[in-house]
């Protein structure tokens, strides 16, 4: 799928490299949640090319619950650093993938 830069995928079947990207900031998203997610599978992502790439992640976290995450991915040559910019937490399985800011 060719990248546009500043626009967003269309949703995409997690990776392995976005499982990665959700364990990154796992610890972060644990405290905002203010919840231990024994479940933790990334199952959907869109991705938006930027300096950088931001991606939506829906994460399945146990039973129906399911938590939309907003995750920023440096350059390489900035270092590649990977932030939490923001958790919709009590989401579900048919609930859009949608940018947001927390």
């Amino acid at each position: 799928m060719a990248k546009i830069c500043g626009g967003w995928s269309e949703p995409q079947e997690a990776t392995e490299e976005t499982q990665k990207i959700c364990d990154q900031v796992k610890d972060q998203v644990e405290k905002i949640t203010d919840q231990k997610h024994q479940v933790y599978k990334a199952v959907l992502y869109r991705e938006q090319v930027v300096a950088g790439q931001n991606f939506l992640i829906k994460v399945f976290a146990g039973e129906d619950d399911y938590l939309h995450l907003f995750v920023f991915r440096a350059l390489p040559c900035d270092g590649g650093r990977i932030e939490l910019n923001g958790v919709e937490q009590h989401r579900t399985k048919g609930d859009p993938l949608e940018p947001f800011m927390n």
